[in-house]
């Protein structure tokens, strides 16, 4: 997960075996209109509370697909993947990052919810044949704008065809610029644009169209 927030001690939440005390601690959030008591750590993106690019992202994105494979990249401690789970109990949702922390956390709150439907990975263990019908990310903008490319790069293309990936960006860390790479990235098949704004960020949304029928004849 991105943002401006970040862990306390000199671990980033991108780290993939975070170093300081894991401390875990209680977190009253309100996800897909319930009131839950989750659990979060030290070292992962924003422990204390659901950040504010994060609430934003839930705000002003439409309900998931009702089924099939669901991805939240960058998940942190769980907040998108258990927004995503709760939404749609018969789907599956993917929440992937590289810190082994987060993906515990999210591991516990889904068997503290009951929630079945979630896969807590990294992301080398996601199947490459998985295709998603939706992608929602608070994506880690910290991590330099090579790393970040290159995770869109890798993740984008596997959304399923006519199907969104959200993106949640603060407007000061570059949101614009990065809408502006996605669309000259992303300039065969899919398209780019802002969908909301709130709080200083920006709901970017990428969408994958079908192929033409021209081009599938061809294929």
């Amino acid at each position: 997960m991105g943002g401006e927030a970040g862990p306390v001690s000199g671990d980033h939440y991108f780290s993939a075996a975070p170093a300081s005390p894991e401390n875990l601690r209680p977190i009253r959030v309100t996800l897909a209109g319930r009131e839950l008591e989750l659990t979060t750590a030290g070292g992962v993106f924003s422990p204390d509370r659901l950040d504010a690019g994060t609430a934003v992202l839930l705000s002003n994105t439409p309900p998931p697909p009702p089924g099939g494979q669901l991805l939240d990249l960058g998940c942190g401690w769980g907040p998108i993947a258990i927004s995503l789970a709760l939404q749609s109990p018969h789907a599956t949702v993917w929440a992937v990052d590289v810190n082994e922390r987060a993906l515990d956390l999210v591991r516990r709150n889904a068997v503290a919810l009951g929630l079945e439907n979630i896969n807590a990975a990294i992301p080398d263990d996601v199947p490459d044949d998985i295709v998603f019908r939706t992608i929602r990310s608070n994506p880690p903008i910290r991590v330099g704008k090579n790393e970040l490319h290159g995770l869109l790069e890798r993740w984008i293309p596997r959304l399923d065809e006519r199907s969104d990936a959200w993106l949640v960006v603060q407007r000061n860390l570059g949101s614009d610029s990065l809408q502006r790479w996605l669309a000259a990235t992303f300039d065969r098949g899919y398209s780019v644009h802002r969908a909301a704004t709130g709080r200083g960020y920006r709901v970017l949304r990428v969408r994958r169209h079908g192929v033409p029928r021209t081009e599938a004849i061809e294929l």
